[in-house]
């Protein structure tokens, strides 16, 4: 587990494992050809559980995520999560 969040670099926030493809997909055919088992279960970042978290599952569908946004560098770069990042990056 990591100390800080791996999204905005907050250290004070309890954090949990997001899921880079989330569970819910892992036993879809076309994720199982996509990606190896022990990678879904594994690929994934430490983030805050209250804030960055619950705004990452606001802005994009699990399908999304899967397919476009299953990297810490690929999520960054979706247009809402980066304005959400900017704002909350000011506020810590």
């Amino acid at each position: 587990m990591k100390e800080k969040c791996e999204l905005c670099g907050c250290n004070y926030s309890e954090l949990n494992f997001h899921h880079l493809i989330p569970r819910t997909l892992h036993s879809s055919k076309k994720f199982r050809k996509l990606y190896k088992k022990e990678y879904m279960k594994t690929n994934g970042i430490w983030i805050c559980k209250s804030d960055c978290h619950r705004q990452i599952h606001r802005f994009i569908s699990e399908k999304d995520m899967g397919l476009k946004y299953h990297t810490l560098e690929l999520l960054k770069i979706h247009e809402e999560v980066k304005k959400y990042l900017e704002w909350r990056i000011k506020r810590l």
